[in-house]
């Protein structure tokens, strides 16, 4: 078990819950190596700077929770929208979202380490710091160049999400309303077959039910989601993956990691969500034909305040995640399923018990509970995510 020098700090920046988690979860929480896929600190960053190596309540992610709550491995998400994609700013927002965790680092160098690979997990984790990959939300800042693969993989990019809430150059988006490509695009085929040979993991999360058979189609090795829920308990919600994919996954080697938001977990916030995305479409759309007509555009805020006072976000507990888990271990075996909890990503709409990553203790607890072994909460908890790491930069070096 480690435990930090300042254990009595981290009490205080930790939520009382995970204070008060049974001491068998918490001992298996430090000790086992935990590997969260998603967690958007780097556009949080940009917005405001946090020094995230002291405690901050303004965030979910800092180093203090981090290490109350045992976590090794931190991917953080390198996110551009669909609208710097169109308007062409979102190779420079990646790269500056990239030097401010460097920074970061930079600035805290005894509290985090940037990972590049794998097998520099324990050795860069001694004397308690936290390591921090990047996983890149959205494959936009590739613009239609290979060659920025290779530059983004040089800056430590580790997995790519191929779309995001649109459809771009490389995929369909889950969100579009309407596909460009009935899954990848030619150029996205590309990308797929070099992100294999420069071992960059392939992240399926996002995209569209035909992106994802096209990827499994090119890629030869395994795949992640790197925060997707199961679409079993949000029916037709495709954000979300459907069993057979979720199966197809799972088949060729990969891991499925699980998000807390609770838009991904409550089937009411789900279909709202998706109800958020068409009547958006429909507001750009309306906005458009007003500023062709010399007409007066309304509001994206206005549009952004209505819609959430409209639709509140309900209220959930951590037994939403925990049927989440259950269901897709069931469905899909336990070598095959992760975390992605997508803090600082989803404007504090998280379980109760769950509200930062000092609380995944919590989490161990409630698998504890719920009968799972030891050695398997540890595969859940990272293990599982290291080993598609692991095979996909083996075959790269070949």
């Amino acid at each position: 078990m480690r435990v930090s020098y300042f254990a009595g700090l981290l009490l205080i920046a930790s939520s009382a819950s995970a204070a008060d988690a049974p001491v068998a979860a918490r001992q298996l929480a430090q000790d086992a190596i935990i590997v969260d896929t998603h967690i958007d600190a780097p556009s949080q960053l940009l917005d405001h700077w946090h020094d995230l190596g002291v405690a901050s309540d303004e965030v979910e992610f800092d180093y203090p929770r981090a290490r109350l709550g045992g976590l090794d491995v931190a991917f953080m998400s390198i996110y551009t929208s669909a609208e710097q994609d169109i308007a062409g700013t979102a190779w420079q927002t990646a790269n500056t979202q990239i030097d401010a965790i460097e920074a970061l680092v930079g600035r805290n160098p005894d509290k985090f380490a940037l990972l590049r690979s794998p097998d520099d997990v324990e050795r860069l984790r001694v004397g308690d710091k936290v390591l921090l990959a990047f996983g890149m939300e959205n494959g936009a800042p590739i613009v239609d160049d290979l060659g920025n693969l290779a530059k983004f993989h040089a800056r430590g990019v580790r997995y790519i999400t191929l779309a995001h809430s649109g459809n771009n150059r490389i995929s369909d988006s889950s969100y579009a309303l309407e596909k460009k490509w009935n899954g990848l695009s030619p150029f996205g085929e590309q990308v797929v077959a070099e992100m294999n040979r420069l071992g960059i993991m392939v992240d399926v999360s996002h995209v569209s039910d035909d992106a994802i058979l096209d990827v499994l189609r090119v890629t030869d090795v395994p795949v992640i989601a790197s925060h997707s829920a199961m679409r079993h308990f949000t029916p037709g919600f495709e954000r979300n993956i459907s069993d057979e994919l979720a199966k197809a996954v799972a088949a060729e080697g990969g891991v499925v990691q699980i998000p807390f938001g609770t838009a991904f977990i409550d089937p009411k916030a789900a279909a709202d969500l998706q109800a958020e995305f068409r009547a958006q479409a429909e507001f750009r759309r309306a906005n458009r034909e007003a500023k062709a007509a010399g007409k007066p555009e309304r509001s994206e805020d206005d549009f952004e305040k209505e819609w959430k006072a409209s639709h509140p976000i309900p209220t959930t507990h951590i037994e939403a995640v925990l049927d989440q888990i259950d269901y897709a271990v069931k469905l899909i075996g336990v070598d095959h399923v992760g975390i992605g909890s997508d803090f600082d990503g989803v404007s504090g709409n998280l379980p109760v018990e769950l509200r930062t990553v000092a609380d995944y203790p919590n989490f161990v607890a409630g698998l504890q509970a719920r009968g799972y072994k030891d050695d398997d909460i540890r595969k859940i908890l990272g293990g599982n995510l290291l080993r598609v790491w692991r095979a996909v930069e083996a075959a790269a070096r070949k």
